[in-house]
């Protein structure tokens, strides 16, 4: 096989950061699936990883970055896969301890790989990825802990992100009331056209300091964490439920039993790296039916692998909206 384009991420001179390389298939990580990438997309882990910040995510380097990508096997040594066919590979250690999606060829373990759900094309995998999948398994785990339309409003903080904005699209579609939080007023519009009913300026927001504040909220979708986490759990109804998959506001936060056991509040941890896979296979199963979001062409932008250490400084610095998919 020829060489080919790939974003390699190098620790050099204490410093980590990426270029473009032209790569060979015998440099690859191992697996057994060979497959070629149509698109990868750009997570808030993939800028922490590609630049070192927040902390060592990249187990060894150089290292091919990249946590999730939609493409068709070349080839492969286990029986239930077949050169043609259209595939998905996210989580697990794609990117971090395992060369990963930032390349127009990868090679996995067979078991990381979901087959491309009828429904969903390899661009709309694609500009899923890690947070589309993350999202709709939080949507997944609050309903199997009684979230419901007739329940009321169902909260999204961090709103513009990739995981909110696609949640948002998701739980609108499903019926909810979504209600946004954002700190960038001039996204209102933004967040009004995928589906929130409302959306409340972050920097207008009464955090309060009582353990029990007024109850406002039936489900919460936390990509914050911090002082956000801390105010949900005081302000949710009874029996109101919180998925908590982000913390661009920090990883700690001060709270009290009492939301817990006077109204039952739930806070439910979504870890999307190591779902068993019948989970994983039944998430992208939804994501290709009653989930699939029906504002791809606003959520998603379009950037190059030589963009990526631009983009990755804009994302750190919160100056992005929605989704950014790579065409490989």
């Amino acid at each position: 096989m020829e060489s080919f384009k790939a974003y390699r991420i190098f620790s050099e001179n204490d410093r980590v950061a990426g270029r473009v390389v032209d790569a060979r298939l015998e440099e690859l990580s191992a697996g057994e699936v060979v497959f070629r990438a149509a698109y990868s997309s750009v997570n808030y882990k993939d800028a922490l990883a590609a630049t070192g910040t927040g902390g060592r995510i990249i187990k060894a380097f150089p290292r091919i970055g990249g946590i999730d990508a939609a493409g068709t096997v070349i080839s492969s040594a286990d029986p239930r896969l077949k050169a043609g066919d259209e595939v998905i590979c996210t989580s697990y250690e794609f990117g971090v301890g395992h060369d990963g999606g930032y390349s127009q060829v990868c090679r996995v373990p067979a078991n990381w790989i979901v087959p491309l759900p009828k429904g969903l094309t390899l661009h709309e995998a694609g500009s899923l990825g890690v947070a589309g999948y993350t999202a709709g398994l939080a949507v997944e785990l609050l309903e199997l802990n009684g979230m419901a339309p007739s329940r009321g409003n169902v909260l999204v903080n961090g709103a513009t992100g990739g995981v909110a904005t696609l949640a948002i699209d998701m739980l609108a579609r499903l019926g909810y009331r979504v209600v946004a939080v954002t700190g960038k007023d001039a996204e209102h519009g933004f967040l009004k056209k995928l589906g929130a009913a409302e959306v409340l300026s972050r920097h207008q927001l009464e955090l309060g300091t009582r353990p029990l504040e007024k109850p406002l909220w039936a489900a919460a979708f936390d990509s914050v964490g911090g002082d956000q986490l801390a105010w949900l759990i005081r302000t949710m109804q009874p029996e109101g439920v919180i998925a908590s998959f982000g913390n661009a506001g920090g990883i700690e936060f001060k709270a009290t039993v009492l939301p817990f056991i006077l109204r039952g509040v739930r806070l439910i941890g979504v870890d999307s790296g190591y779902t068993p896979m019948p989970l994983r296979r039944k998430i992208w199963g939804r994501l290709a039916a009653d989930l699939r979001p029906r504002h791809f062409a606003d959520i998603v932008s379009a950037i190059t692998l030589e963009e990526l250490p631009a983009y990755f400084e804009k994302m750190l610095k919160g100056q992005i909206k929605g989704r950014a998919v790579i065409k490989l």
